[in-house]
């Protein structure tokens, strides 16, 4: 039995994602095929995730390898200006836990610790 990964070249996949390679590639599919089951969770946080990584392209961050805490918060208090608490909440729950996922992952990424930026209503 061959164990190769299969390569991903899909056009759903996030430019940070691809960039670092087809490990993270794989792992960021495998949390949403696999850790996700309510389909309204996994589209709300494909939504979430897609605009966060749109978000740190667009400021320059090269891949999703070199997010830092400092990205997740900025993107969430820009969140607050144009989203109800509620939807915030669910933004930083969502890249929570897919960055929980990217470490557990066997190291695909450093972990940032974002479930240290606060949400909405929590200071």
């Amino acid at each position: 039995m061959n164990n190769k990964l299969v390569p991903i070249s899909s056009p759903a996949l996030p430019a940070l994602v691809a960039a670092a390679g087809e490990r993270a590639s794989m792992r960021f599919l495998e949390f949403f095929a696999v850790s996700i089951r309510n389909p309204h969770t996994r589209r709300a946080y494909g939504r979430a995730a897609e605009e966060f990584l749109a978000w740190c392209a667009s400021a320059g961050v090269p891949s999703i390898a070199a997010v830092q805490p400092v990205h997740v918060g900025t993107w969430i208090d820009a969140s607050t200006s144009e989203l109800a608490s509620p939807s915030v909440k669910q933004r930083l729950a969502a890249i929570r836990h897919l960055f929980d996922w990217l470490v557990t992952g066997q190291g695909v990424c450093r972990s940032i610790r974002p479930a240290r930026c606060a949400g909405p209503g929590t200071l």
